[in-house]
């Protein structure tokens, strides 16, 4: 079985894999788009909120204080492994029915809020090792309909900063972390 939030998630993951596979241990300190986060913080978080989503596909209760490092003898192959469960926990129609006790949100939200972690993170992760990043169409259609939904709450939450502008030759991709407080044209240096 399938949802679609499973085969959004299904194209997702292998992208964001080949980005965290690309990340050697010496890049851990470089800087990410999101302010104040390395790439060692950021690449715990990411891998954290992928074990989350799942707990919470089943409605079960989670803990998002926890960010402990993940980040131990072979740590590649379990974010892989991971998001193979990601999508796995999505892929059931029953992980999209009813409220998430703990946000309050309705289950497709939720599922929602998995995709766009998994994708922002990953530009986010890939812009500050150099690597290329492109998303699906219908991913980057899900990142502009949860921030329609969920954008001003998500910037009160400070999950988001506000919307900065997109250069006119940016990605579809670009425009869509841009209404979620990204630069497109971030880099590094």
């Amino acid at each position: 079985m399938t949802t679609k939030t499973s085969e959004l998630l299904a194209d997702a993951a292998p992208r964001a894999v080949a980005v965290v596979r690309g990340i050697s241990d010496d890049q851990f300190d470089l800087p990410t788009p999101c302010e104040d986060y390395t790439v060692r913080v950021l690449l715990n978080h990411l891998f954290h909120a992928v074990v989350n989503f799942q707990t919470m596909a089943a409605r079960q209760p989670v803990d998002l204080t926890d960010e402990g490092d993940l980040l131990t003898d072979g740590w590649r192959e379990r974010f892989a492994a991971e998001t193979q469960r990601l999508v796995q926990a999505w892929a059931d129609p029953a992980a999209l029915e009813g409220v998430s006790p703990g946000t309050g949100l309705p289950q497709e939200t939720v599922g929602d809020m998995a995709v766009t972690d998994l994708t922002v993170h990953a530009w986010d992760l890939a812009r500050a090792i150099g690597q290329p990043y492109e998303a699906a169409p219908a991913t980057i259609a899900t990142l502009n309909a949860f921030m329609d939904r969920m954008g001003e709450t998500s910037r009160q939450m400070g999950t988001f900063a506000p919307p900065v502008a997109a250069p006119s030759d940016a990605t579809e991709l670009e425009r869509a972390v841009a209404r979620m407080g990204r630069d497109p044209g971030w880099s590094p240096s």
